[in-house]
């Protein structure tokens, strides 16, 4: 019986990572999930923030954008917009990107504009969350 589940997460810039793991936590449309070997076959819309996975009995956190999870057997699949390891993070820049888009969004634009910058914001936001709370 396998105690482990094999992890993969895409971007539009390729897989940023590829390994097995002992639990995968993130945080779903319905709340946050752990995914644990032999979870149920599943998909499910993941929203931005922390992404914990647990390696060898230790935590690793990412960044992650919104995106798609597919749970099948011991096979975790997420395709996201953005995935980055906390240690990776640049705080300064994520938080210039936070204000940029903040700024953009007091400015008249159209949906089509805000929708675009609602998910900037999302993701400058969730690499500042992960960021600030591996720092402490």
């Amino acid at each position: 019986m396998a105690k482990t589940l094999k992890l993969q997460i895409v971007t539009p810039e390729g897989t940023v990572y590829s390994d097995d793991v002992e639990v995968v936590g993130l945080r779903g449309v319905d709340g946050q999930i752990a995914i644990l070997p032999h979870h149920i076959c599943l998909m499910t819309q993941m929203l931005p923030g922390e992404l914990m996975v647990r390696k060898d009995g230790h935590d690793e956190f990412l960044a992650v954008g919104e995106g798609l999870v597919e749970v099948t057997g011991d096979h975790v699949t997420i395709a996201t917009d953005l995935a980055i390891a906390a240690a990776s993070i640049d705080e300064a820049k994520a938080e210039e990107a936070r204000q940029r888009a903040a700024a953009r969004l007091r400015e008249k634009i159209s949906d089509e504009e805000i929708a675009s910058v609602n998910a900037s914001m999302a993701r400058s936001l969730a690499q500042l969350h992960v960021k600030r709370r591996r720092r402490r």
